[in-house]
């Protein structure tokens, strides 16, 4: 197939770019500057887009979108995450939309905070959406794919969990704490964390582009989730470390948008099932987290 692929540089993006061409797939990469070979422009911010590039591409995986905890949750950059997500969405649909040429899918990313804080209460695909500046957020950011919709365009709406590898995401940020013996529980620890491995999120991202039945919202996550306790002591016996400490829930009313996203990021709870995927016939190879952290981090 032809895929272009944008946030092709990212956490994400760049293992799934490198993926695909191992399995034999063209490779565009939908990029903000530097265009050239191999390249298709655009600027979401500015509503600008080839359009004429994406006419023969068989599949476009959206993954672009200002990160998360790329800085406290002002609200200057809450604007930047719902726009650069909702806008980015809906320029590129409605680019897609209205080629002769239409891609036969369009995986558009998403988050589980599409589900809110749920507590213990387990969440499929069906389950509503939340409440709360990042459900928010996801709303916006799925239904700006409406155009593609519309259009007959297949459209998976991938909902990605917490991805668990030490190059990056919320494990490679934590990981120097927890070599130096302080790798920490939020609060009591009794909150869910739906997670997933890199490694498992590029093959989700793969058979969602390959299998015609799945369309619709998808959880990319694994499916034994896991509370941040549990989660915390993995981490600390894969790398044979102390994780005695707590972080207070008084980290929660931190200042200067801090407490947001600290609350947002350790303290949710979402407790969530790859539904889709089973369904499907999607194939772990990294179902459990001790044996996934055992490997990852190099103690198995």
């Amino acid at each position: 197939m032809h895929i272009a692929v944008t946030g092709s540089s990212g956490f994400i993006g760049t293992p799934l770019c490198e993926a695909l061409h191992r399995d034999g797939h063209r490779v565009v990469r939908v990029v903000r500057s530097g265009a050239g070979p191999g390249t298709i422009a655009w600027d979401p911010a500015a509503g600008t887009i080839d359009a004429a590039a994406f006419e023969g591409i068989d599949a476009v995986v959206h993954l672009a979108g200002e990160g998360i905890a790329s800085g406290p949750w002002t609200k200057a950059q809450r604007a930047r995450i719902t726009d650069s997500r909702s806008q980015g969405t809906a320029l590129l649909a409605r680019t897609l939309a209205g080629l002769d040429q239409k891609p036969s899918v369009l995986v558009s990313g998403s988050a589980i905070g599409f589900y809110g804080d749920r507590g213990d209460e387990l969440l499929t695909e069906t389950s509503g959406a939340g409440t709360g500046f990042l459900a928010d957020a996801c709303i916006a950011w799925e239904a700006a794919t409406a155009p593609a919709i519309e259009a007959g365009i297949r459209t998976a709406l991938v909902r990605t969990g917490i991805v668990v590898d030490p190059s990056g995401g919320s494990l490679g940020k934590q990981l120097m704490a927890f070599k130096l013996g302080l790798g920490a529980k939020a609060g009591r620890g009794t909150q869910w964390i739906s997670w997933i491995t890199l490694a498992d999120e590029v093959a989700a991202l793969r058979h969602v582009l390959a299998d015609e039945a799945v369309t619709g919202p998808v959880n990319l996550v694994g499916p034994n989730p896991v509370t941040n306790a549990e989660f915390t002591d993995a981490v600390g016996q894969a790398l044979h470390r102390p994780t005695f400490l707590t972080i207070p829930k008084i980290a929660r009313h931190l200042p200067f948008g801090f407490g947001d996203l600290v609350d947002s990021l350790l303290f949710t709870s979402a407790r969530i099932q790859p539904g889709m995927l089973e369904q499907t016939g999607f194939t772990f190879s990294q179902p459990n987290l001790d044996g996934a952290l055992a490997d990852l981090l190099g103690h198995r």
